[in-house]
């Protein structure tokens, strides 16, 4: 047995209203593990993809990233993309409005402190020289990529993950067991992963990842791809920004309003 669309709806209501209640202490905290999970999720993604490499590589990388997610909503933890769906109780006035900004915000902090905490141990851990250093090659590869993605491709990406990535979370409320649960969410997270789309919390670890490595002395003298623009600041504005603002959109309107409105949105036939 698994619950219906309209019992997701509700059930996820009193969820979300005990995410905008927990104390901001805990919701900080529980976001820096969350951030923990999905940048561990892409430190094995990656080091899955460099064992294989090309089309292959990508595909076996996209199996190994939903385990960020699994232990993201089976540990319990807060992440930023999952919490665009707080836009359901807002419009069904079970919260206010500032409560799922305020979520969203300390929320998004947490996430990037546990990102950024992952991708500068693993530097220092010169996790990053396995397989001959092809992982540090690539995470700066990765990183260089990411920044010098036009503004409006890393917008669209960004709306196709979180749309995928919340629908990962919407599906995973209709299994009533664990494995259920796992499973239901595999499979989105691929399609998101394996397409190449846009995660700005995963991008949290691999873009500090790159600049991490690529500011290394280990490092040095590799046969790095142009990093002349891989800075702090093209990862804030040139991914990041742009990145959020889409992950927003596809996860707070293409999902969380669309369902809100189908499930638990009163129309003028059901006012009658």
């Amino acid at each position: 047995m698994i619950n219906a669309p309209g019992e997701i709806a509700k059930n996820y209501m009193d969820v979300a209203k005990k995410k905008v209640a927990m104390g901001m202490g805990k919701t900080f905290l529980l976001a820096i593990l969350a951030g923990i999970y999905i940048a561990l999720a892409g430190c094995g993604a990656s080091a899955a993809s460099c064992t294989i490499g090309g089309a292959a590589g990508k595909l076996v990388g996209a199996c190994v990233f939903p385990a960020g997610l699994t232990l993201v909503l089976l540990a319990g933890s807060e992440l930023f993309t999952g919490n665009c769906l707080l836009v359901i109780p807002v419009l069904g006035k079970e919260i206010p409005a500032w409560g799922m900004i305020r979520n969203w915000i300390v929320v998004y902090l947490g996430n990037f402190v546990g990102s950024v905490l992952v991708a500068w141990m693993v530097v220092a851990g010169h996790q990053l020289s396995l397989y001959d250093k092809k992982l540090a090659i690539a995470a700066v590869g990765t990183a260089v990529a990411k920044v010098s993605m036009p503004w409006m491709d890393g917008f669209i990406k960004g709306v196709f993950c979180n749309l995928l990535v919340c629908l990962a979370v919407w599906v995973s409320f209709a299994a009533k067991d664990v494995a259920g649960k796992v499973i239901a969410l595999f499979y989105p997270i691929v399609v998101f992963v394996v397409c190449g789309f846009e995660h700005s919390v995963a991008n949290m670890y691999y873009c500090p990842a790159g600049l991490f490595a690529m500011a290394d002395p280990a490092y040095a003298g590799l046969d790095f791809v142009d990093t002349s623009g891989l800075t702090w600041g093209s990862f804030f504005v040139r991914n990041l920004v742009p990145v959020t603002l889409g992950n927003i959109v596809g996860g707070a309107i293409f999902v969380g309003m669309a369902y809100w409105f189908v499930y638990l949105g009163r129309s003028d036939g059901d006012k009658k």
